[in-house]
């Protein structure tokens, strides 16, 4: 009662959720025959996916599988050289429907994480590869969010968190987005209990080392020095094992790659830009200059870690540091695909718990929804060309969070003075 009470003083009134078990499992399931939906008019379009003019489920995948076949039949220069990693794709799929123009643009760590995946068949390890991630990202997600929980023990909890819609477009791609999500769920869910073991489990995201670029801060933040200790072991054993696989010269062209990418792609294309929620994208679909859209989203970055900040600092609550952490690791990188956006999926679960736990806020379902299917927006987006909104929606998710731990400071503040007030009266 008297944090509802606080929440009406505040301008946060607590409000009728629209958002109950059963209309989430509800949306889910349409969202399910949607998928089958895009799925079969995908497949006519391209003929049973044989058109050459249109891409295939797993496009990304593909060159995951291509690069473990060249390190399995080769070494890894043959993979971090552009003409070679190209000529090599056209020769193990001959129906690529569109000129090779990227490089490897991976690490030697995630080069060598996946270098099992060329010994089965590329159909059954896109399968495989895709299955495992749903399953690790799933249980990471609900055992952060405490989502099963807030479905009374009910197994949709399951079903709500593995056929979101960032699942599925990340899984439409092949992407690695939700095994480095999963990873950086565990790692959250095992920060307290078992910080050594969440500090090695974080070392693993050397895979993509710009999505791990927040959580050194948000650990000193929390005073993790054990779990920091460990992932920077970890992290650190890692790339001397992927470098002694794949060669020290693999390092160098790494980061050529990369800058070749920035170059032509983060900078110039506008198809990424289309399907990026990021203020950089935003900005230079409008026209901005490179060096302006790049100011901006420095900006943007320090706000979103600053708030993060805050957040770490305020609260133990593992599901509000946990939303901090992913939205605002997505607001500071300018380099942000729409599969990223699998890292959401952490953030939606956990701020739903909280509501289906603690009661609705003002604002916050609405936000939830669209935070829920920003994916399937920008999935499409690179068609439709329609305004950015990506960042709008990650900042107003972030804000969310924000008042959460202002609400729980407030509502903590009203039950000090309250205890205070009636050892008051007993002492007189």
């Amino acid at each position: 009662m008297y944090a509802s009470q606080l929440r009406m003083r505040s301008g946060d009134s607590e409000i009728h959720g629209w958002l109950t078990h059963e209309r989430i499992v509800f949306y889910c399931s349409g969202m399910c025959v949607l998928y089958v939906v895009i799925i079969g008019l995908w497949a006519y379009a391209s003929h049973g996916f044989t058109d050459q003019r249109l891409t295939r489920p797993g496009e990304d995948f593909s060159i995951f599988w291509s690069a473990s076949y060249g390190l399995l039949h080769g070494s890894a220069m043959q993979v971090y050289d552009h003409a070679s990693f190209d000529k090599l794709q056209r020769l193990l799929f001959t129906n690529v429907s569109h000129d090779s123009v990227m490089p490897w643009l991976y690490p030697p760590t995630f080069l060598v994480l996946i270098s099992p995946l060329a010994l089965l068949p590329r159909l059954v390890m896109y399968f495989v590869f895709v299955g495992g991630g749903i399953a690790l990202l799933s249980a990471g997600t609900l055992r952060v969010s405490g989502l099963a929980d807030s479905f009374r023990g009910s197994r949709f909890a399951w079903f709500v968190v593995a056929v979101s819609p960032c699942v599925f477009v990340t899984a439409l791609f092949g992407q690695n987005s939700l095994l480095t999500a999963g990873i950086a769920a565990l790692t959250l869910h095992w920060l307290r209990r078992h910080p050594v073991r969440a500090g090695l489990c974080l070392g693993l995201l050397a895979i993509k080392p710009q999505m791990a670029v927040l959580f050194p801060l948000l650990l000193i933040a929390a005073r993790a020095w054990r779990t920091l200790a460990a992932a920077a072991f970890s992290a650190a054993l890692f790339g001397v094992v992927s470098v002694l696989v794949c060669g020290v010269q693999s390092v160098r062209l790494f980061f050529v790659n990369t800058g070749i990418a920035r170059e032509t792609l983060l900078e110039q294309c506008r198809g990424y830009w289309l399907a990026s929620p990021t203020v950089f994208a935003v900005l230079r679909e409008g026209g901005a200059p490179i060096v302006a859209a790049f100011a901006a989203q420095a900006c943007v970055g320090l706000i979103a870690a600053a708030a993060a900040w805050h957040v770490w600092r305020n609260t133990r609550d593992t599901r509000l540091r946990a939303s901090s952490l992913v939205v605002a690791t997505l607001l500071t990188n300018p380099y942000v695909w729409h599969y990223e956006l699998a890292w959401l999926g952490i953030a939606t679960a956990s701020l739903i718990a909280l509501g289906l736990d603690k009661g609705w806020l003002r604002g916050e379902q609405s936000v939830i929804a669209l935070a829920w299917l920003l994916p399937v927006y920008e999935l499409f987006n690179r068609t439709a060309e329609l305004p950015q909104i990506g960042p709008i929606v990650l900042l107003l998710v972030l804000l969310i969070v924000v008042r959460r731990v202002r609400v729980k400071d407030e509502e903590r503040d009203e039950r000090a003075a309250l205890a205070y007030s009636h050892a008051a009266r007993i002492i007189r």
